[in-house]
């Protein structure tokens, strides 16, 4: 009874971890609001015991943070962090693409060209969240294709923290084009077994992501209403 207790209990805060994390990147919770255990266990009609144990997570995350007998808040992630964290993916992305050259099998190429001609078809119908979607996908086969699970670890972490600026970079004129052309030109490197250029475009792709967050943090260069916090779309740089 015990064992299946926690199980529950276990299921209760992964499925909890999730719903926050997905809201704070939509924007339901903004930067810097307060997370009252006793409110969101009715809001998500859980125990505050999963409450608590999925805001510790999401301190690691780095998503939220907290003070001891004080609420946990939503944590403002200034836009020089996200560059920094750009920079940092743009060195452990380039090496999984150039690992991806060298290893892809024939599989892995197809479901890659189908990858591609998503993202094609999504960037003609300006639908920017199967862009969204599709482009995490892409970077997350090469991580696979890779074998870099240090690597994977690092950036899913990473990604957390930064994944609140990128609907505004998608949002940009010419962004969804210019995100396409960066993406299957990633693609067609690793297809063609190049493992030099899948890096080198893999760091351009993101240096370019760089420069449309200096662009946006011009636009709006107030520090009370950082852009994080309005919707998130998902989850890699376009």
């Amino acid at each position: 009874m015990q064992t299946h207790d926690m199980e529950t209990g276990l299921t209760e805060t992964v499925s909890l971890l999730d719903k926050l994390r997905q809201a704070i990147y939509r924007g339901e919770f903004a930067p810097g609001q307060r997370l009252v255990e006793s409110e969101l266990a009715a809001k998500y009609e859980t125990s505050r015991g999963a409450v608590r144990e999925a805001l510790a997570l999401l301190v690691n995350e780095g998503l939220i943070s907290r003070q001891r007998n004080r609420s946990a808040w939503v944590r403002p992630v200034p836009i020089e962090e996200a560059i920094e964290i750009l920079e940092v993916r743009a060195l452990v992305e380039g090496m999984c693409a150039a690992k991806a050259a060298e290893r892809a099998t024939e599989d892995d190429h197809l479901e890659l060209r189908k990858m591609a001609d998503e993202m094609t078809d999504a960037v003609k119908n300006g639908d920017v969240v199967t862009d969204s979607r599709v482009s995490d996908l892409v970077h997350a086969k090469l991580r696979e294709i890779a074998g870099q699970q240090t690597a994977a670890s690092i950036i899913e972490r990473l990604r957390y923290q930064g994944v609140r600026y990128q609907f505004h970079v998608s949002l940009l004129p010419g962004r969804l084009a210019q995100g396409l052309s960066e993406h299957l030109g990633i693609i067609e490197a690793v297809i063609g077994g190049d493992p030099e250029a899948a890096e080198q475009l893999t760091r351009e792709h993101f240096a370019s992501v760089i420069e449309a967050l200096h662009v946006l943090a011009n636009a709006n260069p107030s520090p009370v209403t950082p852009l994080s916090s309005l919707a998130w779309v998902a989850l890699t740089p376009r």
